[in-house]
């Protein structure tokens, strides 16, 4: 999947981009149900393995270093264990692909606005004129230069 590619806009185009919109805005649902999916069978694997480590820790305290059994005691060993942090690491970066793909989505439906807007604009003329039209391509692609080397600096500034 290439976020910014589906996500940008051909403003030459705007008939090829509104035939493009409702397949974008099915693969990407199709691919937030798909990481969706991912991440509640991450969980899945999450709860398991803790529920397994549970039963091992209460059954076999010495195996953990462990004299008394507390709650506290139980659930702090519990999450310390390389099983139950690896699973959570699983957990946590399927919930990442999650996220992306709803952002995708939205980003998406945004595009739609969007295109909805320029073609709105576009009946009503606001690109012709007397004078030399602006060049929204171009604008448009100074403004994405500017924003990939402002995000260039920003994480330089962030190491």
């Amino acid at each position: 999947m290439d976020y910014e590619k589906d996500t940008s806009i051909d403003e030459q185009g705007l008939d090829v981009e509104w035939l493009k919109q409702p397949s974008l805005m099915f693969k990407y649902g199709k691919h937030g149900a798909q990481a969706k999916l991912d991440m509640d069978h991450a969980k899945e694997d999450l709860d398991v393995t803790k529920a397994q480590l549970d039963r091992d820790v209460r059954a076999f305290p010495d195996n953990y270093g462990l004299n008394k059994l507390t709650e506290t005691i139980v659930a702090n060993t519990i999450i310390n264990q390389p099983e139950y942090k690896d699973a959570n690491d699983q957990y946590l970066n399927a919930k990442y692909e999650y996220d992306m793909a709803m952002a995708a989505v939205r980003a998406i439906d945004q595009k739609k606005t969007a295109l909805e807007n320029l073609v709105r604009l576009h009946g009503q003329q606001y690109f012709a004129g007397p004078s030399v039209p602006r060049d929204l391509s171009k604008e448009w692609k100074e403004q994405e230069n500017n924003r990939i080397a402002n995000h260039k600096v920003f994480l330089r500034r962030k190491k």
